[in-house]
């Protein structure tokens, strides 16, 4: 891609950031747990939306989101590396403008 150039994402497709610090986590004693450590069941991740299709329908720009790390494709850009998606492919979305929906759940 040549620098500079602008992305427009396409359909349903979104454009996600992952978060850096999704890798290690800390158990309740305290404990760092690398990312690298052997898990018993699947652990989905959480990204912040940074570009969506013209038909997402509940994830905007900004929206952090909730997928399966294993079903994901990188891409580059400009350095960075993110992750493209289907919108049907997220799990569950966190964003402010949800809390007339809310669950009573907060992150």
């Amino acid at each position: 891609m040549p620098a500079g150039s602008p992305i427009k994402m396409l359909h349903d497709r979104i454009l996600v950031e992952e978060d850096r610090q999704a890798g290690e986590r800390r158990s309740t004693g305290g404990i760092v747990i690398p990312a690298t450590a052997a898990m018993g069941a699947r652990r989905l991740s959480w990204s912040r939306v940074v570009a969506t299709g013209p038909h997402a329908r509940a994830v905007e720009v900004g929206d952090r989101v909730l997928f399966d790390p294993e079903d994901k494709a990188e891409v580059e850009v400009h350095g960075e590396v993110y992750v493209v998606m289907r919108e049907r492919d997220v799990h569950a979305v966190s964003a402010g403008r949800l809390e007339a929906e809310s669950t009573g759940l907060y992150l």
